[in-house]
């Protein structure tokens, strides 16, 4: 094979290497943009600033990581150039493929284990096929990989999964007694000393141990800066606090500038931590073939150079950081991502992404079991001067353009402060911890100290954290096992396979944008939405009617489709329905929620109101049983390839379709303009359903007498006419309530107005 297929493997490495940073960037912008945009610090464009400038000057910061790639994972003494390319470019294309695949379904993922695991599975499978070609041991293995440092790189991951769990908490736990959920007050006493602190260890962690790896540092002023650390620390934590303590005297929350230099630091540890991760592998490549090409023997020499300190080219590092705020900027996938990290960290409780489990069940019981325990050995008085210091109720969230912050600024600093500190001093010691790990972790270890995570919630935001993890540990197997076979095929069909597995790849990434395409067209058009911080009781009744009113319309359509593919015997339509079972249920969930807020909302004197709005949720949720009910039924009995239903029971089936199709499409469209004078042509129909369901009930006792209907059509056929009877009753309820609310919702309001009448006369 000639030299000249190698240069055009280095040649589709840089090229791999651009694509690799737009799919990792896009995965990695959660890691230091959740904090600042889920406490809404500032507008996002001033956020994208910030991080982009992190990322820019974090570059610069990179070039001592860059001998994972080349020695970290492997002894390249062992290999030849041909061999390393082989294990490069299967290194890529795993790469490139595995991120989009995650960043089509919006999961956060790691790219510093993606990578670690994919030069280790690709270094495997050659070194498996040299020792078998060559007909030795496999317990010569050990010599080709690195196992000592593998093994390192591994657990320092791990490791760090709980250390930021564990510090994230802790310092969480500490910063929310100081200064309790009412911050404000008591940051004017004492919280620029603590500002000073948080921006003296960002510094200490950012820019002294980054130090060590800049390109245009000196290793004399690397040392200069080492030795006087502290004194360094000492100084910028005095000036930090007097400059904040005179924001303060401006009534200024010093707050943000902390969360929007935490931002600037954490966007800054990325860079300098995770550009090895998309660039290093095929800088690499490029020494290795510098290397070969100096030699006499290019393809037989072994890459011994890659063991030593090899300069990093500055210009790359720049180019590298450019097209990663690019990516930042424009990425579509980028947003999707950031998603899991801010519901799973919330302050409120509000829909749950996830449902519960077994696991998720037993830690809740276990920690509650612990703590309870715990509370015995701890005096009372310490308790509740405890519990008074971390009085949930106290937390206040501030609307800012039309939304409410996920969280607010005490723990999006706290995130920032100590993601940003574990990670720099991972990258000053050369150890690829994951970025992603450590913000996950400490943003889940500030949730937990924060008690985001209450009785109501824990369960399900543990079951998302399992989840997540659980796809970190799938990330490492598939990126070892397909990186082993993409090397295997690369290695045994060489430029052919190259070739097909390069025209593959954009194949597949089209295909991920065409399904990240609908899942966001999916997203944009769930119309019903979590009613953040509510303070208007009249605005919330009216969004919750025209929810009702959109709720109405799903179900009336999608029973239609039902029915009709029912009659038919359309397997596939009514699959496609199943999958919309749970989209109903969340908006049914989302809507009751709605409800609550609304009830917390009204006065003592309204009980009335709350007793018929709290009505309101029983009726919901039988509406959605029914809706469930009928689908499931009709896909069993259908998938089951069970006899359809006669020509009579379709019959009778149709009458009752449009006559429940009028009373959904009614109820909707009196819930949609508050218009209740439709309330009797729903009752009307409601009975005309009954008088009808009585019937065809006769009809169907003598079918099945004469045993024209067989059992189980006779089941499907009465459950189908007792879910319809069913569905148009808790219309006309919701009807009713709906009507007795907007009627109180009126007399309080004119009760007002003639209070306020009232007391104009009187002065």
């Amino acid at each position: 094979m000639g030299i000249d297929v190698f240069f055009i493997a280095v040649v589709i490495l840089i090229g791999f290497a651009i694509f690799d940073l737009m799919v990792g960037v896009s995965n990695d912008a959660v890691n230091f943009l959740n904090s600042s945009i889920g406490s809404r610090v500032a507008p996002r464009y001033i956020i994208m600033i910030v991080a982009s400038l992190g990322i820019i000057v974090g570059v610069s910061f990179s070039s001592g990581m860059m001998e994972v790639a080349r020695k970290g994972i492997f002894n390249p003494q062992f290999f030849t150039m041909p061999e390393l390319m082989v294990v490069f470019l299967a290194v890529m294309l795993t790469d490139i493929v595995l991120l989009d695949v995650f960043n089509t379904y919006g999961l956060p993922t790691s790219t510093t284990v993606s990578i670690v695991f994919e030069l280790l599975g690709g270094a495997v499978a050659v070194s498996i096929m040299k020792i078998v070609q060559a007909e030795g041991s496999l317990i010569a293995l050990a010599q080709y990989i690195n196992t000592s440092k593998a093994m390192m790189i591994i657990f320092g991951i791990l490791l760090s999964v709980v250390v930021a769990f564990a510090f994230g908490a802790i310092v969480m736990f500490f910063s929310r007694i100081i200064f309790t959920f009412d911050y404000k007050n008591r940051l004017k006493r004492y919280g620029a000393l603590w500002g000073g602190m948080a921006l003296s260890l960002i510094t200490y962690f950012i820019l002294v141990k980054g130090a060590k790896g800049a390109t245009f540092i000196t290793p004399e002023t690397a040392e200069w800066i080492n030795e006087n650390a502290f004194e360094m620390m000492f100084y910028i934590f005095a000036i930090s606090a007097i400059l904040l303590q005179i924001l303060l005297l401006f009534k200024f929350n010093i707050l943000k500038p902390i969360v929007l230099i935490g931002t600037f630091a954490l966007a800054m540890a990325f860079a300098a931590n995770d550009l090895v991760n998309f660039i290093g592998v095929p800088m690499a490549g490029f020494h290795a073939y510098n290397y070969a090409m100096a030699s006499d023997t290019p393809l037989i020499v072994t890459m011994g150079a890659l063991g030593q300190k090899v300069p990093t080219e500055s210009f790359m590092l720049i180019i590298a950081g450019l097209i990663m705020v690019l990516t930042l900027w424009f990425s579509k996938k980028a947003r999707s991502v950031t998603d899991t990290e801010i519901n799973l960290g919330q302050q409120s409780e509000e829909e749950e992404k996830y449902e519960s489990g077994f696991l998720s069940r037993g830690i809740v019981r276990m920690v509650i079991g612990i703590f309870g325990f715990v509370k015995y050995f701890v005096p009372t008085p310490i308790r509740r001067w405890t519990a008074g210091r971390l009085d949930t109720s106290k937390y206040k969230a501030e609307l800012d353009s039309g939304q409410y912050p996920s969280f607010d600024l005490l723990r999006a600093s706290v995130n920032m402060m100590v993601a940003s500190a574990v990670i720099s001093y991972a990258t000053s010691q050369k150890l690829p911890l994951s970025t992603t790990y450590v913000t996950f972790m400490v943003a889940m270890g500030t949730s937990f100290a924060d008690l985001a995570w209450g009785r109501e919630s824990a369960v399900y935001r543990i079951t998302g954290v399992l989840t997540v993890i659980g796809g970190w540990f799938l990330t490492a197997l598939a990126a070892f096992t397909v990186s082993g076979l993409v090397a295997t095929v690369i290695f045994f069909t060489k430029g052919i396979g190259v070739i097909i597995i390069v025209i593959i790849i954009p194949l597949i990434i089209w295909k991920n944008r065409s399904i990240h395409t609908e899942i966001s067209k999916e997203k944009e058009s769930d119309k019903i939405f979590n009613l953040k911080k509510v303070s208007d009781v009249g605005a919330t009744i009216s969004t919750t009617f025209e929810h009702m009113a959109m709720l109405l319309h799903e179900i009336r359509e999608s029973l239609d489709i039902t029915m009709i593919a029912l009659f038919n015997q359309n397997e596939n339509s009514l699959k496609q329905e199943r999958k919309n079972i749970k989209r109903i249920q969340r908006w049914v969930n989302i809507i009751i929620a709605n409800v609550f807020k609304s009830m917390r909302l009204l006065h003592k004197e309204d009980a009335k109101i709350s007793y018929m709005y709290g009505q309101t949720i029983r009726r919901l949720q039988k509406l959605a049983d029914g809706y469930r009910d009928i689908i499931n039924r009709s896909y069993t009995h259908v998938s089951n390839q069970h006899k359809g239903l006669l020509d009579i029971q379709i019959k009778d089936l149709n009458e009752v379709k449009e006559i429940l199709d009028t009373i959904l499409f009614d109820a909707e469209t009196a819930l949609n303009n508050h218009d209740f004078t439709k309330y009797e042509k729903v009752f009307e129909n409601t009975a005309k359903l009954r008088k009808l369901a009585e019937s065809i009930n006769e009809h169907q006792i003598e079918r099945i007498q004469t045993r024209e209907s067989k059992t189980r059509l006779t089941i499907l056929y009465y459950a189908l006419v007792g879910n319809a009877m069913m569905l148009s009753k808790q219309n006309v309820k919701l009807i009713e309530i709906f009507s007795e609310i907007s009627k109180g919702m009126e007399q309080a309001k004119k009760s007002k107005m003639k209070e306020q009448e009232t007391f104009s006369d009187t002065v």
